[in-house]
C-alpha cells in the first residue's frame, strides 16, 4: 500500500471512545515528532484521519489547523491532504488538557484559527476590550480570503463594560486624570469593537457568509477575560493588576492597569475530564445569564 495514503500511524482503528479535536491533534503531533511522519510526506486525507480517530471531519480539520499554526503541517485546506513541514524542530505541546497557561496574545490566536474549521463558527468573549480577540482573529480572515477556510455561518457575542459606569481599572492611583483614562478606554473599546465587526461582516459581502456579532454592555469591570469557542472550549485568564506611569494625553500619570494581551490563557476543554466539562458547562451558563439579564444593549459609538 501506497505509504502515502495509508493510516497516519499504520494501524486500524480500534473501537474507543471518540476523540476530540486537541487528542487528535497531539496524537499526529506526537507522530511528527518522532519520525512515524517525515517532513515532506503527505499526510492521509481528512476522511481517512476521520475514520481511523472515529471523528467528524470537522475535528480533524481543527486538529491539522492546530498543527498548522506551530509550523508541523502545511497546505492544510480541504482540497488536498496538508505536508509535514520540512523542518518541525522542537516544540512544546502547546494544545490539550495537559498544556501549561500561555500568554492570551499566543493561545488565543491559535485555538480561535482552530475554531474556523468548523462549519458554524461561535465565539462568545467577556473582555475589558476586545483586542485581543481582535487581533486573534487576524489568521483565520486571511486564511479566509486565501480560500483555505469556507465556514458556513460566523456567530460572535462580546461582553464589554458599559460606558456608563466607573471603571474599577485602569483608574488613577490619586484619582486625578480619571475622565482621561476613561475617554482613553472608551475610544480603544470602540474602536476595537468597530475593526472586529467590520472584519467579520464584511464577509457577508466577499464570501457570502451568513454572520451575526452582536455586543452588549455589562454594568461592572470585569477582573476576569473568557473566550468560548464553539461550545467546546473555555479559554480563561485573570487580568493581574499593576501600577505603572504612563503618559495620557500629555498628562503624566500614576495608574492601575491590566495587560490584557499578556495575561496568562488557561484552556479548557469538554471530554477532557469531569473538571473541564464542568468548567465549560459553567462558563456558558455564566456567559448566556448575564447575556440575558444584566447586560443591555451597548453602542460602538463616542
Amino acid at each position: 500500500m501506497d505509504p502515502e495514503h495509508a493510516s497516519a500511524s499504520g494501524r486500524k482503528r480500534s473501537q474507543r471512545p471518540q476523540k476530540s479535536h486537541h487528542e487528535v491533534a497531539e496524537e499526529l503531533r506526537a507522530r511528527i515528532r518522532s519520525g512515524v511522519l517525515r517532513p515532506g510526506q503527505r499526510m492521509p486525507t481528512q476522511a481517512k484521519l476521520a475514520d481511523e480517530f472515529g471523528v467528524e471531519r470537522g475535528a480533524v480539520r481543527q486538529a491539522l489547523r492546530i498543527l498548522q499554526s506551530e509550523r508541523l503541517l502545511t497546505n492544510v485546506s480541504k482540497g488536498a491532504p496538508a505536508i509535514v513541514a520540512k523542518d518541525p524542530g522542537p516544540g512544546p505541546v502547546l494544545f490539550g488538557p495537559a498544556a501549561p497557561p500561555q500568554p492570551t496574545m499566543v493561545g488565543l490566536a491559535s485555538r480561535v484559527s482552530a475554531a474556523f474549521a468548523a462549519p458554524h463558527v461561535e465565539i462568545d468573549a467577556l473582555c475589558l476590550t476586545s483586542v485581543s480577540l481582535t487581533l486573534a482573529l487576524g489568521e483565520p480572515l486571511r486564511e479566509i480570503h486565501a480560500g483555505r477556510l469556507k465556514p458556513a455561518k460566523i456567530t460572535v457575542r462580546v461582553l464589554l463594560p458599559s460606558r456608563d459606569i466607573d471603571l474599577a481599572f485602569p483608574a488613577a492611583v490619586n484619582g486625578s486624570g480619571t475622565g482621561l483614562l476613561h475617554r482613553r478606554w472608551l475610544d480603544m473599546r470602540n474602536a476595537q469593537g468597530q475593526v472586529l465587526q467590520h472584519n467579520l461582516l464584511a464577509l457577508r459581502a466577499t464570501h457570502g457568509m451568513d454572520v451575526h456579532v452582536t455586543f452588549r454592555a455589562l454594568p461592572f469591570t470585569p477582573p476576569v477575560k473568557l473566550y468560548l469557542l464553539n461550545g467546546a472550549e473555555a479559554l480563561f485568564a485573570y487580568y493581574t493588576l499593576t501600577r505603572r506611569e504612563r503618559e495620557v494625553e500629555h498628562e503624566h500619570l500614576e495608574l492601575y492597569d491590566s495587560d490584557g494581551t499578556r495575561s496568562m490563557l488557561f484552556a479548557f476543554e469538554q471530554r477532557a475530564g469531569l473538571r473541564d466539562t464542568t468548567f465549560v458547562e459553567q462558563s456558558h451558563l455564566w456567559f448566556n445569564a448575564l447575556w440575558e439579564t444584566i447586560s443591555s444593549d451597548l453602542q460602538l459609538t463616542p
